[in-house]
């Protein structure tokens, strides 16, 4: 496969990285992305099977993502724990050196009518994805900001700034996290701590595809569907997993070293921003 950026392999060589949901999906795209450039790349999931199948199979083969210079070690690690994620971090920084970069990519999806979702649904949803942001960002970024340097990126939604029936939790929770992510951020700013925002739209993991109910869901996914009020993706195709990856790299890189607090959409132009 093709390199993802041309230059930034040398941005991100032996500088270290913490993924968090990377146990598949976006996050293990994610993972393999940065190790490609470089990276030496913590994936970290709530359980252990996919972080070490994809430590695994980053070791066997690690040209398959046109590159193989980083490393990736799986960790055990859940987000809405602040115990575990300070546990993790320490271990990671002392057995790998200062953390660099910090992906924020772990989120569940809770579908449901808004007035009709439960507490728990409600809880469980802010746990993951906003709660563990603070989390994982207040185990990092002190040390980021001491040393001077450092960046971390949020893998939102563009549910977060498009309402969307049926994801009234997730795309609330989405929201609250990107615009931590951009307040801490400005806090950041004069340490030299870069904070910016991802925002995917509808990509090919089992996330998306526990929303398919047939073969001609992804199709009406592209088309649109007017009765749920909601566009169809104007570059006519659902993105894969690697088309976030790499605009996490970009924003991981010394490419984007003055862009700082903002939110990137990857979602083919669905939300016609």
């Amino acid at each position: 496969m093709p390199d993802h950026i041309p230059g930034a392999r040398a941005a991100l060589a032996d500088r270290t990285a913490l993924v968090t949901g990377a146990g598949q999906g976006i996050g293990a795209a994610v993972a393999e992305a940065l190790a490609a450039e470089g990276a030496h790349v913590v994936a970290t999931d709530r359980t252990a099977d996919g972080v070490k199948a994809l430590a695994a199979d980053w070791a066997a083969d690690p040209a398959r993502w046109g590159g193989g210079a980083g490393t990736v070690t799986a960790e055990v690690m859940d987000v809405t724990d602040a115990a575990s994620v300070e546990a993790v971090v320490a271990a990671a920084e002392r057995a790998h050196g200062p953390l660099d970069i910090l992906v924020n990519v772990a989120g569940i999806l809770r579908p449901g009518p808004a007035a009709e979702l439960t507490d728990a649904d409600w809880a469980d949803t802010f746990a993951v994805n906003t709660s563990g942001v603070l989390h994982t960002a207040r185990a990092v970024t002190p040390g980021m900001a001491a040393r001077g340097r450092g960046c971390v990126v949020t893998v939102g939604s563009n549910a977060a700034g498009v309402p969307r029936t049926g994801m009234a939790a997730y795309a609330a929770s989405k929201a609250a996290a990107a615009m931590y992510t951009k307040c801490l951020g400005l806090e950041l700013a004069r340490s030299g701590v870069r904070c910016n925002v991802v925002a995917p739209g509808s990509t090919d993991t089992a996330m998306q595809r526990a929303l398919w109910t047939d073969e001609a869901a992804p199709q009406r996914v592209i088309d649109g569907d007017p009765a749920t009020y909601r566009t169809g993706i104007p570059l006519g195709r659902i993105a894969e997993p690697r088309d976030i990856a790499d605009a996490v790299v970009f924003l991981a890189s010394d490419r984007a070293r003055h862009i700082t607090m903002q939110e990137l959409y990857v979602d083919g132009g669905a939300t016609l921003r």
